[in-house]
């Protein structure tokens, strides 16, 4: 068997190398930007460098994981670092805002495949206990970039340049690759596969209208009522039929249709779908709370969020641990009851909330939410025949991102028009031009107490009122995950090691 061959612990470094770059490269850039900016004459286009990475990965997240299952994990793979390398080299060489944008799309192409086909492949190397142990460290091991990512970024910036942001990522991928090379063996028959061009190409036109909605709204203004949007809303609609017309015929559909019958492939979708859009928008934009309302620093607010990963962390380790011993979808209930209880302690939040709340309300929305990390990917591999497997992650993944980019957009939206009312009142004291900045920017020094006072309350009622949305979504996945299967990981392990013959 091809497993014995590679060498598993080359693999797993190549793998770890090659995926906590790519997510560094996130948080490095983002706190290089002001600098790259200056240096590129390029404000009117900064919301666009986060949102082609974006567009990118989500895009080619299936169609990369298709072709894994096509022709072979070890070389799509290797694709996909090379194309990083390559969008590296262009961001680090670019002349203009233009070309750092094309390079970030390119970037985005390969980042699309890393983190699916990673778990694609380690599902490959590694038996169901070991696999289960070590997936669940791969959520919280991604959160090491968020924490190092702004110090990393500040460093390069000042004690280079901000070209070795980008830069940097060639000897990196150049090692993961080699790595990668030299550990992972994999035979694979010379059969002459088909692509199916027409429903890859409907696919990225498909998603391509429905995520340049919320990268609209966020860059250019508009609103989700706007008639762009909705037009954009219509022809992604329209493309998702098509797709199903097209897959329906297909030969090799890039997402067979047959995925959608499997329960647990549609019930895990719908649970980072629908958490994702509900939770992301509160989460991400609380740091403003903290820093406005609270009072932090930047960088205090940005720690608050180690009281999460302090929860995940061991939930994760637990849930890999017990996941092939117990029911997962007895683990996904037990857990998915502590982010109800965390979001209604969220909704109470006001302009005299301590630290220690937030501390203890993080810690239990982590303890709640590890059980994703240590088990979704896992039971999604599990639950389809091993020649669909990085499709299907693929499929789920791509979902997950949906969900977190919809939802960051239309939280923001929700999030900006309940503050701009909550201080309408007071409009016309604020100096000129301070009203619409402050959904944005926050409290303006220099402002009389009762002023600060009116504000950090509409602050406070805003958040409360995303908070309390936000409850809904988690009691609506909280239902969902009573549709698992009731199983556990152990019985498809021993089906699959008489039926793997590919």
């Amino acid at each position: 068997m091809e497993e014995k061959k590679n060498n598993k612990a080359l693999v797993l470094t190549g793998l770890l190398i090659g995926l906590i770059f790519a997510e560094l490269d996130e948080t490095v850039v983002s706190t290089a930007m002001p600098t790259i900016i200056r240096e590129l004459h390029g404000l009117s286009l900064y919301g666009w460098v986060a949102g082609v990475y974006m567009l990118a990965i989500t895009m080619f997240m299936p169609i990369l994981g298709k072709l894994a299952d096509l022709y072979g994990r070890k070389r799509i793979y290797l694709s996909c670092i090379a194309l990083f390398i390559g969008g590296s080299i262009v961001c680090g060489l670019a002349p203009s805002m233009t070309w750092l944008l094309i390079g970030r799309g390119i970037q985005g192409i390969g980042a699309g495949g890393l983190m699916p086909l990673a778990l694609v492949i380690i599902g490959d190397t590694y038996p169901l206990e070991q696999r289960a142990k070590i997936q669940s460290l791969f959520g919280p091991l991604m959160i090491i970039p968020q924490l190092l990512g702004p110090t990393v970024g500040g460093q390069i910036v000042g004690s280079i340049n901000w070209h070795w942001v980008f830069l940097i990522n060639i000897p990196v991928g150049l090692v993961a690759a080699a790595v990668i090379s030299k550990g992972m063996h994999e035979k694979r028959g010379e059969e002459k596969r088909s692509i199916d061009w027409a429903g890859a190409i409907t696919l990225v036109l498909g998603l391509l209208s429905l995520l340049m909605a919320p990268v609209l709204i966020d860059n250019k203004g508009y609103s989700w009522s706007s008639p762009t949007i909705i037009g954009l809303l219509a022809i992604a609609a329209l493309l998702f039929a098509l797709l199903i017309y097209i897959e329906k015929k297909a030969k090799e559909p890039i997402i067979p249709l047959h995925l959608f019958r499997n329960r647990n492939v549609v019930v895990l979708s719908m649970i980072v779908f629908i958490l994702m859009l509900g939770i992301m928008g509160g989460i991400a934009t609380f740091p403003f709370f903290a820093q406005n309302v609270m009072g932090l620093t930047p960088t205090a607010s940005g720690y608050l969020m180690m009281a999460f990963m302090a929860g995940a962390i061991p939930s994760s380790i637990i849930n890999g641990f017990l996941i092939t011993r117990v029911a997962y979808r007895n683990l996904f209930i037990v857990c998915f009851m502590l982010p109800i209880v965390g979001f209604y302690l969220l909704s109470q939040v006001g302009v005299d909330t301590t630290v220690l709340y937030i501390v203890v309300t993080f810690f239990i929305l982590g303890l709640g939410i590890g059980a994703l990390f240590g088990g979704d990917n896992l039971i999604v591999q599990e639950s389809v025949e091993k020649e669909n497997s990085g499709i299907a992650l693929g499929t789920v993944q791509l979902f997950q991102a949906l969900g977190a980019t919809i939802g960051l957009s239309v939280f923001g939206s929700l999030l900006s028009q309940k503050i701009t009312g909550g201080i309408a009142g007071i409009a016309d004291r604020l100096p000129e031009g301070t009203a619409e900045n402050i959904t944005t920017g926050g409290i303006p020094s220099g402002l009389a107490a009762d002023l600060v006072d009116r504000i950090k309350l509409a602050f406070a009622d805003a958040f409360q009122h995303i908070f309390s949305i936000s409850i809904f979504f988690v009691i609506a996945a909280f239902i969902i995950c009573w549709f698992l299967k009731k199983e556990v990981l152990t019985k498809r392990e021993a089906e699959a090691g008489a039926g793997l013959s590919h």
